[in-house]
């Protein structure tokens, strides 16, 4: 029998949320209102969509039983996505599941399943993690980033340190970790208990004798990939630390009460509390009415399921000809059909996914540059209603990565991305902006308009970068901004509520200095 884990722990699939909504409409389509428990057939059937769908790499199995598919289950099902009713083994969408397959942001809602994520849980206690915690572990780690004692916390930390001593929510207990993981930085691990290996063994009872903390390290990587995909937090050179634009947010949910979902040794009870959307206060859908399940509704899920998954790489704003011809090649399910769903179900399109990997990009540096260029070219063209132009993919150092042009406003602008986490204009940079994308505007674009502004868009900025804006401002006269792309997220959000002008925008964006939070409310 598998060991008791004495440390906090999550399972890891895939170690990042990102592919949680096309996971989730995977199942939608395969299991939900068939008999899940004990139904190695549709466990099976869920292993093969999800190969299909190129969620989980295709190549052999450990063995043929459905294995997983049951660890993909349990991912979503520890997320407070799924639940299983107890008297028939069906499974069913929690209201937070119905969410992200009605389109709504998977950031939001995924943002509140993580924070609230507790131990004790159904998914804790089938997995054996010790009675010993009592603890919301997220809401723990944020609490540690806020305290100006730490100000960062590193994966090695979090693995040795906080998630085998966080055993509550409690001050005196929130106290001690502070003691030991500062004690941890000075001393390292010699700062940890003799005995801590064989008190933290993995689940199988075996330690890696190469890499005795293999397994703490691999769960506080994920732990800090959920958190990270909050946009609460980022990494900056192995350290985690909270957002600047996030400083306010945070500061509210470390200081809200966060009570513990009661009754976690029921399954379904704790799942449609737990599974709670953002949007309802209790869950008080009758399950017995939903009737059975006829071929057209399967025709219905399959078009979900591919809008969905359609709608992580495309930012969808409405739902139009293109996108129903689109949804109806790849379902191969008549058109007519498809145009009513989704005329319904997503009247204002779905926009939230693809914000989430949106986000994700600026911080991958330069190994994915180019995806945050369409990206950002995608949202100024497709939301935000410009002609933009990608022009990155060149390589020419003398043009910007996106130019737009504004026909209403008569004025065109230059959109420079840095998928870097703490961006400084560098003197080449600067020079390269004043002299190439401005001055020499003539050699990248026949338009015969004026530069109505530059903005630069990046995970984050460096304190100077006001400074940095204004000397361009100074040196060329055309006014400029830096947009963290947190906050680029919100102006996407603030405009499919009400939409900007392209006069608007341009106002927004040439203030001469990094836009902030507050820029931004309406």
């Amino acid at each position: 029998m598998p060991t008791s884990l004495n440390y906090w722990w999550v399972t890891r699939p895939k170690r990042k949320l990102n592919s949680i909504p096309e996971v989730l409409a995977a199942f939608s389509n395969v299991a939900l209102a068939a008999q899940w428990t004990g139904s190695r057939n549709i466990h099976i059937l869920f292993e093969d969509e999800l190969e299909k769908d190129g969620l989980k790499r295709v190549g052999e199995r450990r063995d043929h039983s459905g294995s997983g598919g049951r660890t993909y289950q349990a991912w979503l099902s520890s997320l407070g996505l799924i639940f299983i009713q107890e008297n028939t083994g069906i499974p069913y969408l929690t209201l937070a599941g119905e969410a992200i397959m009605s389109g709504k942001s998977p950031v939001s809602i995924l943002k509140e399943q993580v924070l609230k994520y507790q131990f004790p849980s159904p998914f804790g206690i089938k997995t054996r993690v010790s009675d010993r915690f009592k603890v919301h572990p997220f809401i723990f780690l944020l609490k540690l980033m806020m305290d100006k004692r730490l100000d960062y916390l590193t994966e090695e930390e979090i693995a040795k340190v906080i998630i085998t001593e966080g055993t509550d929510d409690s001050d005196v207990c929130y106290e001690e970790v502070v003691h030991k993981v500062l004690n941890f930085r000075s001393y390292g691990d010699s700062a940890l208990p003799e005995n801590f290996i064989d008190n933290h063994k993995p689940s199988t009872g075996s330690v890696n004798i190469a890499h005795p903390y293999s397994h703490l390290i691999d769960t506080a990587n994920t732990m800090a990939n959920w958190l990270e995909y909050t946009q609460l937090v980022y990494r900056d050179n192995g350290a985690m630390m909270i957002s600047p634009d996030a400083v306010g947010e945070v500061e509210y949910i470390i200081n809200k009460k966060w009570a513990f979902i009661p009754n976690p040794e029921n399954h379904e009870v704790f799942q449609r509390r737990y599974g709670l959307d953002p949007w309802h206060q209790k869950d008080t859908r009758n399950l017995l009415n939903t009737g059975s399940i006829s071929s057209k509704i399967i025709d219905m899920q399959r078009i979900r399921q591919a809008f969905i998954s359609y709608s992580l790489h495309k930012p969808i704003s409405k739902v139009d000809a293109e996108v129903i011809t689109e949804i109806a090649s790849k379902t191969g399910t008549d058109s007519l059909l498809v145009q009513q769903v989704l005329y319904k179900e997503y009247p204002h399109g779905a926009i939230g996914g693809f914000m989430s990997n949106y986000y994700e990009m600026a911080f991958k540096g330069r190994d994915e540059a180019i995806d945050f260029e369409l990206a950002t070219t995608s949202i100024f063209q497709d939301i935000f209603g410009y002609k933009a132009t990608h022009l990155g993919q060149t390589g020419k150092r003398s043009a910007p990565d996106v130019l737009l042009l504004s026909d209403s406003e008569g004025y065109q602008a230059i959109i420079d991305n840095k998928a870097y986490s703490n961006y400084s204009i560098t003197g080449d940079h600067h020079n390269r902006m004043v002299h190439n994308y401005i001055g020499n505007i003539d050699s990248y674009s026949d338009y015969k308009l004026q530069i109505g502004f530059f903005s630069y868009i990046a995970g984050g900025f460096s304190s100077s970068i006001d400074r940095q804006i204004l000397a361009e401002y100074d040196e060329t006269n055309v006014c400029g901004s830096a947009i963290s792309v947190a906050n680029m997220i919100k102006l996407v959000e603030n405009h499919q509520q009400s939409p900007y002008s392209h006069k608007e925008l341009r106002d927004l964006l040439s203030v001469n200095r990094q836009i902030r939070i507050e820029d931004l409310s309406r």
